[in-house]
């Protein structure tokens, strides 16, 4: 069994990450492999670890790409006259799913950058491409496509890439700048995950709330 099957055997009691989604994991470990810098730190932590189990045959043989061999052969094999028909729809839909978990997280890490924190408008936000669906790839007649949301805490296990951009933008890009991604505590990057995109950023409080949180008693 290869290291990307671990993954599965794993996640084997998460509905989110296995059944139907396995072709998004697997596609997330392709990426992993050929660039650890290219998805979410969640997952690179959990695939970091794996380079640390042992291979079927007890040796300490590191995991490869796959998906460069495949194509190796696949080239071959139509130098050689044979006619390969490859799943490209589906292969697509694979990269745009992982497209969509890398936007999540670069509004997560540098979303702040771009925050609305200047009331006088005295200044141009800079440019970030990170933040921009184009480049990840996605044009505009990816808006509406439906991708699997639940790894975040904005209400909805999907969203179409409008709306999650819409929620990202909102929550990360508003009157409020957070940093908290530098952490290596995963529990605490969780915690501050749901308390931000839960509210899209924007807390509300009645009256005696905000006597509290500026400091004047509610008998004042």
């Amino acid at each position: 069994m290869s290291q990307a099957q671990s993954v599965y055997a794993a996640y084997r009691g998460n509905t989110y990450l296995f059944g139907g989604n396995a072709p998004y994991v697997e596609e997330m470990y392709e990426n992993y492999l050929s660039n650890p810098g290219s998805v979410p730190d969640n997952w690179r932590e959990y695939f970091d670890a794996l380079q640390h189990v042992p291979a079927v045959d007890g040796t300490d043989s590191k995991d490869v790409p796959h998906l460069p061999v495949v194509n190796a052969f696949a080239e071959r094999a139509k130098q050689g006259g044979t006619r390969v028909i490859m799943a490209s729809a589906d292969a697509e839909m694979g990269r745009k799913r992982t497209a969509a978990q890398q936007l999540i997280a670069a509004y997560r890490n540098v979303g702040q950058r771009w925050a609305d924190l200047d009331p006088l408008k005295r200044a141009e936000r800079p440019s970030i491409p990170e933040l921009e669906p184009a480049f990840y790839g996605f044009s505009d007649a990816d808006q509406e496509t439906v991708f699997d949301t639940s790894n975040t805490f904005f209400g909805k296990d999907r969203m179409s890439l409008r709306e999650l951009l819409n929620a990202l933008r909102e929550t990360y890009c508003g009157t409020l700048g957070v940093e908290y991604m530098y952490t290596t505590d995963m529990v605490q990057k969780r915690w501050w995950q749901q308390k931000l995109e839960s509210l899209r950023s924007k807390p509300t409080f009645d009256a005696d709330k905000k006597r509290q949180k500026s400091g004047t008693s509610s008998t004042a």
